[in-house]
């Protein structure tokens, strides 16, 4: 008996803790599914009723679609899609999504691809097909390079226009905060990826490089998410947008921040994965308060 009392009460601290976590800047959401511990990027279709996600390395070659209440109300099959590493997620004008298959820690890779997808709402069945844009950055010689030029990992994309955005994470040792930002077509192909230039976002290897981003939908701000920092640009000009206006929030959190999408012009929905009894939460913040 005083066997199952103890349970139950370490059973209940840690969901306790686990709910009272501190979300520092980020309003919580919701819970995400045990089953999406690993998700990677997300958009919403709806203005922020539900969003689609999916997850990385290791896991099916599924989308999923959740509601706001935390429980999946759709998969879908990717139909000759293999999730080597599923980093991010993004949309464009037209309802298209795009699976950007480009993690690559070790920066070795010679195989990065974006998947392409009709609009999944309006799917009937339970598989979605692809078309595939495959492209290599023109910078990288080595696979994997040197350890102070180990800028080809990716996480982050964003559409914009009839192109792909594509922000790569910094892994270099000694680590010098550099992401690099290239271009490739939104269409089905093989390209070699236009090289728009270097952002030096900050010296802290834990905080400071890109694991997701999007732009809002009246293109007017890109928001970069790292692990407890985002960054909303402003005031830009495409391609080379990092030239904008720059501004650096704290999310005063620093759980395993891996996506961000905006919900609306004003307002951003952003997930972390679980790590032990933190993450894999669905927050809102507001960036016009900033």
């Amino acid at each position: 008996m005083k066997n199952n009392i103890h349970f139950f009460l370490l059973f209940f601290i840690g969901m306790f803790l686990t709910n009272c976590q501190d979300s520092g800047k980020l309003t919580v959401v919701t819970d995400l599914p045990a089953s999406l511990k690993e998700n990677s990027g997300m958009v919403t279709y709806d203005g922020g009723k539900t969003i689609w996600v999916i997850e990385d390395s290791g896991n099916n070659d599924n989308i999923f679609k959740v509601g706001l209440d935390g429980k999946i109300i759709k998969h879908l099959d990717v139909k000759n899609a293999k999730n080597k590493d599923w980093e991010d997620l993004t949309k464009d004008k037209q309802g298209n999504l795009y699976i950007g298959d480009f993690g690559n820690n070790r920066n070795e890779r010679e195989d990065l691809v974006i998947y392409k997808l009709p609009n999944p709402e309006k799917e009937k069945g339970d598989k979605i097909g692809v078309e595939k844009i495959k492209f290599y950055y023109p910078q990288q010689k080595k696979f994997p390079p040197k350890d102070s030029k180990l800028y080809y990992d990716t996480e982050a994309v964003f559409h914009w226009g009839n192109a792909l955005y594509i922000i790569t994470k910094n892994r270099t040792k000694p680590y010098d905060g550099k992401a690099l930002i290239y271009k490739v077509p939104d269409t089905e192909g093989e390209y070699e990826a236009e090289f728009i230039g270097a952002w030096k976002t900050c010296d802290n290897y834990r905080t400071c490089s890109a694991t997701s981003a999007d732009i809002s939908p009246d293109g007017k701000t890109i928001a970069v998410l790292g692990y407890g920092l985002l960054w909303l640009i402003t005031d830009f000009e495409f391609d080379n947008f990092s030239k904008g206006k720059v501004k650096q929030v704290d999310l005063e959190v620093r759980t395993q921040l891996e996506s961000v999408c905006f919900k609306d012009n004003k307002t951003l929905f952003l997930s972390d994965e679980r790590s032990q009894t933190t993450g894999n939460n669905l927050y809102t913040l507001k960036v016009s308060s900033f």
